[in-house]
């Protein structure tokens, strides 16, 4: 189980036993802005972020200029410089331009980073494809919309998808509606929809993404959109193959995102926990693990001669025991050995082996 996307450098493979896909998703923290915009790339590629990811919409394309209450961001929990718009001039501070995507996707390859996006209707999936866009991302709030997962899965790429706030059968009729439309590879992001400066540790749940997992037979991750890095972290020592962080050059620029974004200094040391944790887990090895081990192994027990032997003599307990260290016969013979004949002098203290044994 595992999703493949093609790049300029190469394959990529996502999934169980490979390196987490790390996604810094620049949103619209780049207010405005090309100059802060080719920042935050920069930005990322050095904090040791695998991909960039943008949003592609415009304010006509998310909703209608109207100013019915229906349309006006009122949460108490959602961060300030959301709350008292209505969301067509939110989105008018928050999209980003179509011009500056091509320009931004070169400076991102050239950095080593994977450049994707978030279309946000169908006529940005056909602008996103004259780009050769190697993947997809779905936001939480797309995943019912299927018309657009029905676009989307038709090109035929990697899709990842977010699924906050979904119930079991959203999720699995979101699954449905892009593998019978052409996805063949389906990555599935648990997250957290709260917006808050603060990791949301109460309401977690983290063990949905391992359902999700099993469930649905889908590369998972976790896509996280609250302050800190603990649970993101956490996420992916429990199997995350994809995880996402929205992220700024830094809090106090006023980007609508940045309340729940880290800057540089967070992300890599994000990105370096991520890397140390995959060390230490590493992949399935039985037997030793360094020449330390391999070394150590002399000293597990085996079959020792405790007395003097004479040539003849039988082999029993009270001349043979299984000790400490590990040169002679295994343990698993002694009781072989029992009753059978010494064919040589043997000195108390050598390790026993068969051809001190008759057969």
């Amino acid at each position: 189980m595992e999703i493949l996307i093609k790049t300029p450098k190469g394959e990529r493979k996502i999934g169980p036993g490979h390196p987490c896909f790390i996604i810094a998703e620049m949103s619209g923290n780049h207010n405005q802005s090309f100059e802060m915009a080719v920042e935050i790339i920069k930005a990322a590629a050095e904090s040791g972020a695998d991909a960039i990811k943008l949003q592609t919409y415009t304010p006509d394309s998310m909703t209608i200029d109207c100013k019915k209450d229906w349309f006006l961001v009122a949460g108490n929990d959602n961060p300030d410089v959301w709350k008292g718009k209505y969301l067509y001039n939110l989105y008018e501070t928050a999209y980003t331009p179509r011009v500056w995507h091509s320009k931004l996707k070169k400076i991102a390859e050239d950095l080593g980073l994977v450049f994707f996006s978030t279309p946000f209707d169908p006529d940005a999936v056909d602008y996103l494809e004259t780009l050769g866009v190697p993947c997809y991302k779905v936001a939480s709030y797309e995943a019912t919309d299927t018309p657009l997962l029905r676009r989307i899965a038709k090109t035929k790429k990697p899709v990842i998808i977010s699924m906050g706030f979904a119930s079991k059968k959203e999720v699995k009729e979101a699954i449905g509606t892009l593998r019978s439309n052409g996805s063949g590879c389906v990555a599935v992001l648990y997250c957290v929809t709260a917006y808050t400066s603060k990791p949301v540790l109460e309401h977690s749940n983290l063990r949905t993404m391992l359902d999700i997992k099993d469930e649905f037979n889908v590369v998972t991750g976790f896509s996280d959109n609250n302050g800190g890095i603990e649970i993101p972290l956490q996420a992916v020592l429990m199997g995350a193959s994809i995880v996402e962080k929205h992220f700024s050059v830094s809090r106090g620029n006023g980007g609508v995102d940045e309340d729940f974004s880290v800057d540089p200094k967070e992300f890599k040391e994000f990105v370096d926990s991520i890397r140390r944790a995959e060390k230490i887990m590493g992949q399935v090895h039985y037997g030793t693990q360094s020449t330390a081990e391999e070394y150590n192994k002399r000293f597990r027990r085996s079959i020792f001669v405790i007395t003097e032997i004479k040539k003849g003599d039988k082999f029993d307990s009270k001349n043979i025991r299984v000790i400490r260290p590990n040169f002679g016969l295994a343990p698993k013979y002694f009781d072989e050995v029992i009753d059978k004949t010494a064919t040589q002098d043997i000195e108390r203290g050598t390790p026993l082996d068969w051809s001190m044994v008759k057969k």
